[in-house]
């Protein structure tokens, strides 16, 4: 959700990523190299960014990693939170979009021994990520017409992963298609799909209303 995160930022939004974990070991990485490499994409798309300091390849849905997550939402107090995509086929990631959603009601309690004062984000969204077993039907797409090309920078910007290491070369390639794919979906240059777990409001009010006819 590149695109959209550009978007925000550029649009004058507070954006703070959020990293679970150091997402090491990789075939090419290191923690030192990834933490360079996610400083240089946050830059390029304008955000800050913060690490749990969970663990990579062991991450769970826990109360311990809960509280975590539920601990940056009340020290962020984030309007919406966006995590993964429930249907994937990386553990980590289901892990992940779990936690979310289970930090998200926890941040809202009282009578807790979390930090910080009680908070709830008002809507939570899914992005699609390229791990996922099928695609579903998004819930809304969101027009990101002229952040494909920053978008594409702070991905390559972790070159550990997607320019040393050769099987990973192509991802970069299959995201643009992506964006350009739900872009044609509702006649943008490129978009990006998101699902919402829970309905979304929408006021009709901001339809420009018809002018009246005149007799003559």
């Amino acid at each position: 959700m590149g695109g959209t995160i550009a978007r925000l930022a550029r649009d004058g939004h507070e954006v703070t990523l959020v990293d679970m974990t150091d997402g090491e070991p990789t075939p090419e990485g290191s923690p030192e190299l990834r933490a360079r490499e996610a400083a240089e994409a946050a830059r390029i798309l304008g955000v800050s960014r913060i690490q749990l300091g969970l663990r990579n390849r062991e991450l769970v849905n826990d109360i311990e990693s809960r509280h975590a997550v539920a601990t940056a939402i009340r020290t962020l107090r984030p309007d919406i939170l966006f995590a993964h995509h429930g249907l994937d086929s990386h553990p980590d990631h289901v892990a992940a979009s779990a936690l979310v959603d289970g930090g998200r009601f926890a941040a809202r309690l009282t009578k807790c021994d979390l930090s910080g004062e009680p908070w709830h984000a008002r809507a939570l969204f899914q992005y699609f990520s390229i791990h996922l077993r099928a695609v579903p039907q998004p819930s809304l797409v969101a027009d990101t017409s002229g952040f494909a090309s920053t978008k594409r920078r702070s991905i390559l910007a972790y070159h550990s992963q997607f320019v040393a290491c050769e099987s990973n070369r192509a991802v970069p390639d299959w995201i643009d298609a992506q964006g350009i794919y739900f872009g044609s979906r509702i006649g943008t240059e490129t978009a990006e799909p998101f699902f919402s777990p829970a309905c979304i409001g929408f006021d009709f009010g901001w339809l420009a209303r018809p002018e009246p006819s005149v007799s003559r």
